[in-house]
C-alpha cells in the first residue's frame, strides 16, 4: 500500500508542483541565463559571461540602490511591526468596534499599491496637497532630499500596518488563556506577562511578519514609483526594484538588470535563512501545554 500511497500523493501534488516549477523554478533559472547574456530587447542575446556582473560590481548607481533600500527597510520594519503590535493588543481587547476596524485596517493592504502612491502623492503635494493645507505649511515632502524617503516609508508602513496587525491577532488568540491566567495568579503585572509571557509566545508570527515584511520591502517599487519617480531628488528614492525596471526598460540592459535581480534574489535568502536560524531556537509552536 505505501507505494500506491506515494503515487496517489505525488499525483495529488502535481498540479502544484507544475506551478511552482512553471512559475518559480524556471524563471529564475531564465533570469540566470539572462545574466550571463548582453541583450537590448531588440538585437538578438549574445553570451558575454560574467561581463555584465563585472559591470554591475563596478556600477556606483546599484551600490548606491541598495543603500537606500537597506535603509528604506530599516525605517519601514520596526515602524510596521511596532504599530501592527500594538493595534493588535488594541483589537484583541474586544472592544466595541473592533470589527469594524479591522475591516479598515486592512483596506490599504488590499489595494492596489500604484493607486495608493497616487493618492498620497496627491496628499503630499507641495501646493494643494491635503497635509499642507490641514498643517497651514508648504513642505516638499517628496521634492525635499531629506524627506523624500522617510515619507515613501511613511506611506509604505500606513499601507503594511493592517496586515501586520491580523495576523499578530491570530497569534494573540492562539495563546491559551490559562496561560495568561496563571501568570497573573503568580503576581505578574500587565508589562511583565507581556514580556515574559504574550512576547516569547508570539515568536511564530514574529517570524512570519518579519520575513514577509523584509522581503516585502526589498522588493518595494509599485508605490515608490508613483510617489517619487526615477529615483526622486538627487536619486533618494532610487530602491534596487526600480534600479532594476530602469535598467531593463529604459537603459534596455536586460543582462545588467538580470544580475542585480539575481543579487537581491540571492540576498533575501540570505537574510531569510539569518532570521530562520535565529528564531529556530527561540521559537515555541506547541502552545497546548
Amino acid at each position: 500500500m505505501r507505494p500506491r500511497e506515494t503515487r496517489i500523493a505525488y499525483l495529488l501534488l502535481a498540479p502544484s508542483l507544475f506551478g511552482v516549477a512553471v512559475f518559480l523554478v524556471l524563471p529564475v533559472l531564465v533570469v540566470i541565463w539572462l545574466a550571463l547574456q548582453r541583450w537590448d530587447l531588440i538585437s538578438p542575446p549574445s553570451f558575454v559571461g560574467l561581463a555584465n556582473v563585472t559591470d554591475v560590481a563596478t556600477d556606483g548607481r546599484f551600490a548606491r540602490s541598495l543603500l537606500i533600500t537597506a535603509i528604506f527597510v530599516a525605517i519601514v520594519i520596526p515602524a510596521q511591526t511596532l504599530l501592527g503590535l500594538g493595534a493588535a493588543l488594541l483589537l484583541n481587547r474586544g472592544l466595541r468596534g473592533s470589527s469594524l476596524f479591522r475591516v479598515l485596517y486592512v483596506l490599504p493592504w488590499i489595494c492596489a499599491p500604484l493607486v495608493l502612491g497616487v493618492v498620497w502623492r496627491w496628499i503630499l503635494a507641495p501646493t494643494d496637497g491635503a497635509l499642507n493645507a490641514l498643517l497651514g505649511t508648504r513642505i516638499e515632502w517628496l521634492a525635499d532630499p531629506a524627506l523624500a524617503l522617510p515619507s515613501v516609508a511613511a506611506v509604505t508602513v500606513w499601507t503594511q500596518v493592517g496586515y501586520v496587525a491580523l495576523f499578530f491577532v491570530a497569534g494573540l488568540r492562539a495563546i491559551p488563556p490559562t496561560v495568561l491566567e496563571a501568570a497573573m495568579l503568580d503576581g505578574a503585572g500587565p508589562w511583565q506577562t507581556f514580556r515574559r509571557i504574550t512576547l516569547p509566545l508570539l515568536r511564530p508570527t514574529m517570524f512570519f511578519v518579519l520575513v514577509t515584511g523584509i522581503i516585502s520591502s526589498f522588493q518595494v517599487f509599485d508605490s515608490v514609483y508613483a510617489l517619487t519617480p526615477r529615483g526622486g531628488p538627487q536619486g533618494v528614492t532610487d530602491v534596487v526594484a526600480g534600479r532594476i525596471y530602469y535598467e531593463a526598460f529604459e537603459q534596455r540592459a536586460i543582462g545588467q538588470a538580470a544580475v542585480m535581480a539575481v543579487v537581491l534574489f540571492l540576498l533575501l535568502v540570505i537574510v531569510t535563512l539569518a532570521q530562520q536560524r535565529w528564531f529556530a531556537h527561540r521559537t515555541t509552536y506547541d502552545l497546548s501545554t
